[in-house]
């Protein structure tokens, strides 16, 4: 089989393109037919510029074709993330796109706070909170900027919309790992 990363890169790529009327890379016949690319699958694209985040979205639920799913996540990171504007066909050229392939999350066990901080694996560990109506998830890519398991959690209660010194009963935590690619910087 072929490595899935350089073909999951230019699916993101030409579906931005191809939503702002430019032309993207170009797929290899023998890439684009690889089986694994119909099976479901869960990913996430991050859009960076300079180093700095330009947009990010994602699905944490294998329920569509990986192909599908890197294109659409593709779109909406560029145009729809509602922490940006719309991505511009002058910033394209500018933008570096990383693709992220999740695992499927696996339900934690604790009984209280600590005990789930103890149990995170900085590094590795891509985290979804859920309490009551509240859910937030971060990439493991996010340790980079948060490498204490405190301050990650505590920054994942607020992306939640909870305060960061929330806990309670109701609160549901699932990791998962991902594959992920990047493009060179442009």
């Amino acid at each position: 089989m072929r490595e899935l990363g350089p073909t999951l890169l230019i699916l993101a790529r030409q579906a931005i393109a191809s939503r702002l009327g430019r032309s993207g890379p170009t797929l290899p016949a023998a890439d684009a037919a690889q089986p694994a690319l119909n099976e479901p699958a869960a990913t996430f694209v991050t859009l960076t510029q300079h180093g700095d985040l330009r947009g990010c979205i994602g699905s944490l639920e294998a329920w569509r074709p990986l192909r599908k799913d890197v294109q659409e996540n593709a779109v909406a990171a560029a145009f729809r993330d509602p922490r940006f504007r719309p991505l511009t066909a002058d910033e394209l050229g500018m933008t570096r796109v990383e693709v992220s392939l999740l695992s499927v999350p696996q339900a934690m066990s604790f009984v209280s706070e600590a005990e789930a901080l103890g149990q995170l694996r900085p590094d590795i560990d891509g985290l979804i909170l859920t309490a009551g109506t509240h859910r937030s998830t971060f990439l493991p890519q996010v340790w980079e900027q948060l490498p204490e398991p405190k301050d990650f959690l505590a920054h994942l209660k607020q992306k939640a919309g909870l305060p960061a010194s929330y806990w309670g009963d109701d609160v549901r935590l699932e990791r998962y790992g991902v594959e992920k690619w990047k493009e060179a910087a442009p």
